[in-house]
């Protein structure tokens, strides 16, 4: 069958790898999504399928037992996983933001501690920035680190924990002023922690708790938790980096590689959206003839795959220019918000031409039609991707003089 949203120029090992992917979530993934999801049941058997192909280990630099790929392979793996599940991709994700903060920004130690076995999926990474009390204005975090001899004290309340649960590792950021003057400004005075846990709810080690999974309208499987620390004794070593008051770029660095793939997972949920909506189209019958036949339907399916092709030239685009070692905050928030938003269209499209049919919990569309709105606010809303894309262009459009 022809694929919308080809992409140009990999080599043999990233379409191989891609050819694995898309196998995995034809055999194992869409057939068992549906009924797992209603069910809001941990995909246990899949994850297991991700880890003996060695996805967890896929950005991870070969030197730690990776696969030392590209953001854009990685990106591309998302797309089809989500095209298949988009919980899935959100179990992966959060691993891949610690792994790759780790890689960036850890101490040699940090990386010979965690990563090998990051790359094996024997640690399972979480990252922990926002709270109940805000959401996109991170320099607002009230949660605090306290030094007390060789070790920090962290107490706070942390909301919305993809991983939380399954997670055995977690990078949480709070505010920490020591050795930092009064006054500082608060993005100066952040630092990321690398918190060990054990996996599952309650007193997960002492100081940290977990409480129950929180109920939600759509992404069910993967568990989003809260995250309460109370007098949380961290040692100093594992301060991400070895310093204080670098945890907010060190979150943002990660977080443009999470936009990334929020693009990469509104793409594969498009592209599943839009073959169903063809599919059906051209089974269901009216007035004498398939409905893929009026030509209301094939307008509508010429926006949706249009989108979904723009979608992903601007993920692609994004990806590349990360792995260039080049900003990327611009292309990254462009490719957020238009695949985001573009999903939801298609989506929506997608349910109308299913007509009452999508309403049934019997067809995948009604799930679909769930799980797109959480791109709409993951890795920050349409506003902020705004607010960074409007600030990126004043810079570089500034009059002179």
């Amino acid at each position: 069958m022809a694929r919308l949203a080809q992409t140009a120029g990999l080599t043999e090992v990233q379409q191989e790898i891609l050819s694995t992917v898309r196998d995995f979530v034809d055999k194992e993934i869409i057939p068992v999504a549906t009924e797992l999801e209603h069910r809001d049941e941990y995909p246990q058997q899949i994850v297991d399928g991700l880890k003996e192909l060695g996805l967890f280990g896929l950005m991870i630099p070969e030197e730690y037992g990776g696969l030392g790929e590209s953001l854009l392979t990685y990106a591309l793996c998302v797309e089809e996983i989500a095209r298949g599940w988009m919980s899935v991709s959100g179990i992966i994700n959060t691993h891949f933001i610690v792994a790759y903060m780790l890689k960036q920004h850890g101490t040699q130690e940090q990386k010979e501690y965690f990563l090998p076995r990051m790359a094996l999926g024997e640690v399972r990474g979480a990252f922990s920035m926002s709270e109940p009390a805000l959401g996109s204005d991170v320099s607002a975090i009230t949660s605090k680190a306290v030094k007390d001899g060789d070790e920090y004290v962290l107490n706070g309340q942390k909301m919305w924990l993809t991983n939380g649960g399954t997670s055995t590792l977690v990078a949480v950021l709070t505010r920490s002023d020591e050795g930092h003057a009064e006054g500082t400004a608060p993005h100066k005075s952040m630092t990321t922690f690398l918190v060990e846990k054990e996996p599952g709810f309650g007193e997960v080690r002492p100081g940290l708790t977990i409480p129950g999974k929180i109920d939600k309208m759509g992404y069910k499987g993967v568990d989003t938790t809260e995250l309460i620390m109370d007098g949380l004794r961290i040692p100093a070593n594992r301060v991400l980096g070895g310093q204080t008051g670098r945890g907010f770029y060190q979150m943002m660095d990660g977080v443009e590689v999470g936009r990334v793939n929020v693009a990469a997972r509104g793409c594969g949920v498009a592209q599943r959206a839009f073959e169903l909506g063809v599919s059906y189209a051209q089974q269901r019958h009216t007035f004498g003839k398939p409905i893929a036949q009026h030509q209301a339907i094939q307008f509508k399916l010429a926006e949706m795959a249009t989108k979904v092709e723009a979608a992903h030239a601007m993920m692609v685009n994004a990806a590349r220019k990360k792995d260039s070692g080049e900003r990327n905050d611009l292309e990254a928030g462009m490719a957020k918000y238009l695949a985001s938003e573009y999903c939801k269209e298609v989506v929506e499209d997608a349910f109308r031409i299913h007509g009452g049919y999508g309403f049934s919990k019997e067809y995948e569309i009604e799930r679909l039609y769930r799980e797109a709105p959480m791109l709409l606010i993951g890795e920050g809303t349409a506003e902020i991707q705004k607010m960074i894309i409007g600030r990126r262009l004043l810079e570089e459009y500034r009059v002179q003089g």
